[in-house]
């Protein structure tokens, strides 16, 4: 699946694609979100077409883990997904979330078209000067070209494994931050 485009059309659904670390993380939270259609884990940034799992953990193939978010734009904005991405991970940490460490793991918004860059630069601006992160935002700006959905297993991985202990460690912090910043955007 190359070349996914983005743009609102006639269904009035748009597209985002964030990385903040492990996609089985950021999957979980965006799942929560009214006005998300779906959200799939997959790569995005990389040098090669149609990248494994393993491939890309080597770190060797340029590409993020990320999420692709099909959301209703009159439901919920562009800018209150950045609200939530910024949220739910750490933006200041340049190339790892926790303990995942390597580029595959980077702060990266791959923005879909001109007025994603200037909300998504917007953004990157108004929480580097909030003093709500100890240091700098590090999180990269990136245009989108190539989404590829990871493999089946790694699709709501957290729905389907939630004892496993990688996801029982670090999923649910993110998800009662969620729940406490942001209950008036929650699926009830």
């Amino acid at each position: 699946m190359t070349g996914t485009q983005s743009t609102n059309d006639s269904t009035n659904k748009a597209q985002a694609t964030f990385g903040g670390g492990c996609f089985w993380c950021t999957e979980s939270v965006f799942k929560h979100l009214k006005g998300v259609k779906k959200v799939e884990s997959g790569y995005a940034g990389g040098t090669i077409d149609n990248p494994t799992y393993q491939q890309v953990c080597t770190g060797k193939t340029g590409h993020a883990e990320v999420i692709q978010v099909t959301f209703d734009p009159e439901t919920i904005s562009y800018r209150e997904l950045l609200e939530v991405f910024f949220a739910t991970h750490d933006p200041t940490t340049l190339n790892r979330q926790g303990n995942d460490v390597g580029t595959q793991y980077r702060s990266v918004i791959f923005f879909h078209n001109e007025e994603q860059k200037g909300i998504a630069e917007q953004s990157i601006k108004e929480y580097d000067q909030s003093g709500n992160f100890p240091k700098p935002i590090v999180t990269t700006l990136e245009p989108f070209t190539d989404f590829f959905k990871a493999e089946d297993y790694h699709q709501n991985y957290f729905e389907r494994n939630p004892y496993q202990t990688y996801c029982r460690a670090v999923i649910p912090p993110k998800l009662k931050k969620l729940r406490k910043y942001f209950r008036d955007k929650l699926i009830e």
